[in-house]
């Protein structure tokens, strides 16, 4: 095999690599902007039964029932996600920049949302 067909073959196996990679990071900013929209839709209802599962938990961190009852003191909602991409710290990890309404009112800075991937799936960390 010559230089240039070993080159194209070395340049092809990188280009796939990097398409590889770049599908698993996508699909994975996917499921962490879903956690999030799928949490604010649901926190309206209070029901643990439903946002119980996308919240991760554990010693240490508040109950569902806590969290829920903050948010909604706050009067909190997501108004969009602007951008979902996965923590270069950690793979099982998706950072969620999200527009927020506090109160009513839009606030200026956008929020970071934390979603790690567990055991049994994608869950926001609060």
């Amino acid at each position: 095999m010559g230089r240039a067909a070993r080159y194209a073959a070395g340049a092809a196996g990188l280009w796939l690599a990097a398409l590889a990679c770049t599908s698993t990071s996508s699909s994975k900013a996917e499921a962490g902007e879903a956690v999030v929209r799928r949490f604010f839709q649901a926190l309206p209802s209070g029901d643990c039964a439903v946002l119980g599962p996308l919240l991760v938990s554990g010693e240490g961190l508040p109950s569902c029932e806590e969290s829920v009852q903050d948010l909604r003191a706050h009067d909190l909602h997501l108004v969009d996600v602007v951008e979902a991409k996965v923590d270069g710290r950690d793979p099982d990890a998706v950072l969620v920049r999200a527009r927020v309404a506090q109160g009513g009112k839009e606030r200026a800075e956008p929020f970071f949302f934390r979603v790690e991937r567990q055991a049994d799936g994608w869950r926001l960390r609060l």
